[in-house]
Parts: C-alpha cells; sequence; structure tokens
C-alpha cells in the first residue's frame, strides 16, 4: 500500500486553490471591463434600441440609458422602438422615466414595417418628440390577460378605466390627441404612421433616423421642471448605446419558456434530492435553477438575486469543506458566487468612480476572501490529528 506524503499533497491543493482564485478574478475582471465599456462622450445624441417585448429587462436598458444620457449631458435621447406591448405596470414606470428625464426623448417607431402596440403606445406618445418610420403603426391598446383574452368582470373595468386615464394623462402632458389615446385603449384603435401624424398621435414621419434628425433641428421642447430646451441634434455625434451583457442575458432569462424549464429542472432536481441523498448535483442544481427562475419572473429582485446566490454560495463552500461531494458542492459554489457577482456588477452604473470602483473591488476581495477561508477549511481537515477527530487521547 502506497501512502502519498501529506507534504507532498499540499503544494497540488495549494495550486488549485489558487488556479480557482485567480480564474474568479479573470472573471471578474471580464465584466467589471463589459459593464464599463460605454462611450463617454458629452453633449452626444444617445441612440436606443427597443426592439423587445415590454418586459422588466427593457424597463432598466431604458432606465439606465437615459441616466447615462442625462449624466454626460447628451443632446438627446433617441428610442428605437419595435414593440408587441407588455406589462401595464412596467410601461407605466417606463412612460414615467421618460417624463422625468432632463434631456431630451425622442421616440422613434421604427424601421419600417414596425409596431408600437399596446404598452408601445403609451411609450411612443410619451415621448418629448414621437414620430413613425414608413408603414409602421400604433394603437391597439386594450389591457388583456396572459393569455390574451380580454379581462372580464369588475376587475376589467377597472384596469381598463384606469389604462384609459393614464393614457388620456400621457397625450395632454405631450399636447396629443387625448381622444384618440382614449379610444386605443377602449376600442382597441390603431393607426397608420401618416394617420398617427393627421390625428396629432405623433408628431412627425420620417424614412429614417437621418431625416428625422433633419426635421426636428432647431425646435423646443419642454423638459420636467418646466425647462425649455432647443433640440441641435444634425451635427452631434451619435452613439449605439444598446443593452449590456447582463441586460442581454436577463432577457433571455425572462422569457416564459426559460423560466417554466429552469423551475422543471429545480423542482425535478430537488425531488432526485430528496429520494437519493446524496448525489449533490440534482439538488445543487436545482437550488441554483430555482433562484435563476425567480430572478427571471421578476419575484426576486435583482439585488435579492445577488445576495440569495452568495448565500448559497457561501453555504455550498462551507459544506465542501466538510461533506464529500467530489467536488460537485465546490463547483456549485463557484457558480454560485460567479452569478452573484456578476448580477451585482450589472447593476452598477456604467460610470466609474472612486466610490464604484471601491464597491467592485470590496465585493471581488469579499469574495476571494469567503472562498478562500472554505478552501483553508478543507485542507485544514487533513491536518487534525485523528486522536483529535475522534476525540481520544493520545495516552
Amino acid at each position: 500500500m502506497t501512502c502519498t506524503p501529506r507534504s507532498a499533497a499540499r503544494p497540488a491543493a495549494d495550486r488549485r486553490v489558487a488556479g480557482r482564485r485567480l480564474l474568479l478574478a479573470a472573471l471578474v475582471a471580464a465584466l467589471v471591463a463589459a459593464a464599463c465599456a460605454v462611450d463617454e462622450t458629452p453633449s452626444a445624441v444617445h441612440i436606443l434600441t427597443a426592439d423587445t417585448a415590454v418586459n422588466g429587462p427593457l424597463e432598466r436598458y431604458i432606465d439606465r440609458a437615459i441616466t447615462h444620457a442625462e449624466d454626460t449631458d447628451a443632446r438627446a435621447v433617441v428610442i428605437q422602438i419595435d414593440t408587441p406591448g407588455g406589462r401595464i405596470d412596467t410601461m407605466k414606470r417606463i412612460v414615467g422615466r421618460i417624463e422625468r428625464a432632463t434631456v431630451p426623448v425622442i421616440v422613434y417607431v421604427s424601421p419600417a414595417g414596425a409596431q408600437a402596440a399596446s404598452a408601445g403606445t403609451f411609450i411612443t406618445m410619451a415621448g418629448h418628440i414621437a414620430a413613425m418610420a414608413p408603414n409602421t403603426t400604433i394603437g391597439a391598446a386594450t389591457p388583456i390577460d396572459a393569455a390574451g383574452q380580454d379581462i372580464e368582470g369588475a376587475l376589467g373595468r377597472k384596469i381598463e378605466n384606469d389604462t384609459a386615464a393614464f393614457a388620456r394623462g400621457t397625450a395632454e402632458l405631450r399636447g396629443r390627441n387625448v381622444e384618440w389615446a382614449e379610444s386605443a385603449v377602449r376600442d382597441a384603435v390603431s393607426a397608420s404612421d401618416m394617420e398617427a401624424v393627421a390625428l396629432n398621435v405623433v408628431d412627425f414621419a420620417a424614412p429614417n433616423l437621418d431625416a428625422l434628425l433633419v426635421l426636428i433641428e432647431g425646435l423646443e421642447v419642454e423638459l420636467a421642471g418646466g425647462e425649455t430646451v432647443m433640440l441641435a441634434v444634425i451635427a452631434a455625434p451619435r452613439i449605439e448605446n444598446g443593452r449590456n451583457v447582463y441586460e442581454r442575458v436577463l432577457n433571455v432569462l425572462s422569457n416564459p419558456l426559460i423560466v417554466s424549464l429552469l423551475i422543471l429542472i429545480g423542482i425535478g432536481g430537488l425531488t432526485i434530492e430528496f429520494f437519493a441523498p446524496g448525489l449533490f448535483l440534482p439538488g445543487t442544481a436545482g437550488v441554483l435553477a430555482l433562484l435563476t427562475a425567480f430572478l427571471g419572473l421578476g419575484a426576486l429582485l435583482p439585488w435579492e438575486a445577488a445576495v440569495a446566490f452568495l448565500l448559497v454560495g457561501v453555504l455550498l463552500a462551507v459544506l465542501e469543506a466538510f461533506v464529500p461531494s467530489g467536488g460537485v458542492l465546490g463547483a456549485g459554489a463557484a457558480v454560485a458566487i460567479a452569478v452573484g457577482l456578476f448580477i451585482v456588477l450589472g447593476q452598477l452604473s456604467t460610470e466609474l468612480d472612486l466610490a464604484r470602483i471601491g464597491t467592485v473591488v470590496g465585493i471581488v476581495i469579499g469574495a476571494l476572501v469567503l472562498l478562500g477561508g472554505a478552501a483553508t477549511l478543507f485542507l485544514a481537515r487533513g491536518y487534525i490529528a485523528g486522536s483529535e477527530r475522534s476525540g481520544r487521547s493520545l495516552f
């Protein structure tokens, strides 16, 4: 029987621990770089693309992008929208963010053939300037349930009346057709680009973004707080401010099919672990899948999900130090902590300052300390004397 000396095994174990720390540090550095790679050019026109359903990820993207435009003294924000609609509560928050913006927001239904249906109608009409490309449509904003059916009874009347009132208020604030806005909710009316201009639903019909910027040059718009600014956008540099990595991942996770699949994996994994304890892999995968599903559903806010993933990661790392799992718990810990850090970094603003740099560095150091502590506990097990583990005296 051959026995490997502990002095020989220790350097190999230390190298594995160092490799894991280096891999985590590299991952965090890559995420920081991805989160911060946004153009800081002042006095520019920021161009956003809202081409998904109106959901939580879209709300976060628009809020972040408008905030970035405000912080860099942008000339204007252009939201190029193409959406079939979405959640009413999310739409109201997006409309409120546009109305509170301290930079002009131009909402442009584009490209040709696009639509601003249902919830997209309100977002378009909330812009300081609203415009449409050729062969685009707007309207059909009657509230429906998640299955696409009419909402019956008192609840349906309450939602319709509330949405109609919101439509009137949005149109009145921008001086647009209040009666049409209410009809879009109550009667599901729609309009083409030329009809919308004739009905004073939007301000302009323009074949492309260049033509639109020429049309609005020199116009005055009133911002939140009553400040009036003149649009000077033709000669301004343009910045394409697309979704960052975190927002793209979050948008995928919010897909109902993906959420359903994650829930099935989560429940299935925990069920297998319950009836066959000690496998570790099904239970670990199940917990991580359920947390991811809750994030996609919006049941967990991003910061809550980040804390949950980090706590689960720490718990799995500690268990790895005391329960032989063949590395399954340790791998789960690394995944959970990496996902938690990814969410934290995704929530940070795109601008760097000392406070935000300190936050990122603190989180990274904390995660490395936790992993290092768990690894130290794991390695320390091998140096505890057998008599100490068994409780027997040496004598």
